[in-house]
């Protein structure tokens, strides 16, 4: 019994095999390629992809360079995109066209998109007119349009055609997807009219024509329409399929669920790492990338705790005054910071899903202040009678609670209207939305408290 059939029996996760990885490390040093590529065609190609991704850098390429080992197309598409980049480099140009002919297209899309310009080229001109032409096309798309999601492997079949035609056509046509759910329906200027399921084709009589059994197309996806508002469409719709059409309204390509269900899994995680101010950022990126990528966020970062510190300094002769203000200034500012982050999370997701609309617009903002409010007198309270208790100061508990108030309210208002102005002058909410939120309560709460101390005990 092979190891990778012990490890199947034991169903031990791939990702965490220390002792296999261990086993592929030393076949690679023994140019072992015949056993790795056994044992990889032993599994799915996304634990291959995981054992590929947990060797080291110098080890992938040792990999690579094995004379005997072939990389499986489906095994390099799994790959995340940075190993896939670090192995186009080590592979020959004629191995990354064999891997590209042997993906549809969309996957062949995913590869191309990270080739340097020379590279992309080069592989381009040495596929067929007919591929070399499709793929330059898509890559003309913006980045995350339906067009780069879109596979143009589809079945299409004219409206006249009855069902006994169409049986034939699938069985003998050796061109169509490997796999698909669903047949588009198409007129004579190939501009698609309905949708059948493959599964309806088989229980109708051969006699039956496919426009009489034929779903009317409600929905088109035009090339160039954001991947975000695509998922949008196939997530209200609960689709399993969609046409995509060019600017004549003619059928190009199609877009699967499992293609969307990668990008929605993508953008949600996008959007939880702008939130936190690291972007684009991959496990396997270099130290000096990272640093690069989280440079700016923090600067950005600094200069508004440099803003937060000057407010704090006009109320210098305050605190002197009155050391405690200064023990609890952070208590307002945190709270506010941290309701403020509640409400932007909830509202960055709320536009994310196109659940948050003119029409509930304001809606939506009078029950944040109402919240702000309810939660600022909750909070309020709890703080006061903690300072009383500490500092036996009723002044002190009256500033803390009044200032704890009016924080909260701005950090809920300003919680969802920051990022809804940002999207408005199209900015990604995700991107800015925090640091201003974070800065504006910061502020406001140094500003409240510390100008209500200055009142109480100056006015």
């Amino acid at each position: 019994m092979t190891l990778v059939k012990k490890i199947k029996d034991k169903n031990v996760n791939f990702e965490f095999n220390k002792e296999y990885i261990k086993v592929v490390k030393e076949k690679i040093i023994n140019n072992d390629a015949i056993f790795i590529n056994n044992s990889f065609k032993e599994m799915h190609p996304a634990d291959a992809a995981d054992i590929i991704e947990h060797l080291t850098e110098n080890d992938r390429e040792n990999l690579i360079k094995l004379s005997s080992f072939k990389i499986d197309p489906e095994v390099f598409i799994e790959l995340n995109e940075s190993i896939q980049s670090e192995i186009v480099k080590y592979l020959p140009i004629n191995s990354i066209t064999d891997i590209i002919k042997n993906l549809e297209s969309d996957d062949a899309i995913k590869i191309l998109e990270n080739l340097d310009e020379q590279n992309k080229e080069t592989l381009l001109n040495s596929l067929p007119p007919k591929d070399r032409f499709a793929l330059k096309e898509s890559l003309s798309y913006p980045e995350d349009s339906a067009a780069r999601l879109m596979q143009r492997e589809f079945t299409a079949i004219p409206n006249n055609w009855s069902v006994g035609q169409t049986i034939d056509y699938l069985r003998e046509n050796k061109d169509l997807p490997d796999e698909f759910l669903e047949i588009f329906i198409v007129d004579s200027e190939f501009k698609p009219i309905g949708t059948v399921p493959a599964s309806k084709v088989l229980r109708t009589s051969r006699e039956s024509k496919m426009q009489s059994i034929m779903l009317e197309t409600q929905l088109s996806i035009p090339v160039d329409m954001d991947q975000e508002e695509v998922g949008h469409i196939f997530e209200n719709y609960n689709l399993n399929s969609a046409c995509v059409v060019d600017k004549s309204n003619k059928l190009v390509g199609m877009i699967t669920s499992d293609d969307m269900l990668t990008v929605l899994k993508e953008e949600a995680e996008e959007d939880t790492l702008r939130l936190a101010g690291v972007g684009d950022e991959e496990i396997t990126d270099g130290v000096f990338t990272k640093t690069k990528r989280r440079f700016n966020w923090l600067l950005l970062n600094l200069l508004t705790a440099f803003l937060a510190t000057w407010v704090i300094s006009i109320f210098g002769a305050t605190i002197e005054q009155m050391v405690a203000l200064a023990f609890l200034m952070p208590i307002v500012a945190s709270m506010g910071g941290n309701a403020g982050m509640q409400t932007l999370a909830v509202t960055v997701r709320a536009i994310a899903t196109n659940d948050l609309s003119e029409n509930n617009f304001v809606k939506t903002v009078t029950k944040e202040f109402a919240i702000g409010v309810l939660n600022g007198i909750i909070f309020a309270i709890i703080s006061a009678l903690i300072v009383q208790l500490w500092f036996k100061d009723i002044y002190l508990s009256l500033i803390i609670s009044i200032s704890m108030v009016l924080n909260m309210i701005v950090a809920g208002l300003f919680g969802i209207l920051v990022p809804v102005s940002l999207k408005r002058f199209n900015v990604d909410p995700a991107i800015a939305s925090s640091v201003f939120v974070t800065t504006i309560t910061d502020v406001i709460g140094f500003l409240s408290f510390l100008g209500i101390g200055a009142y109480f005990f100056y006015g």
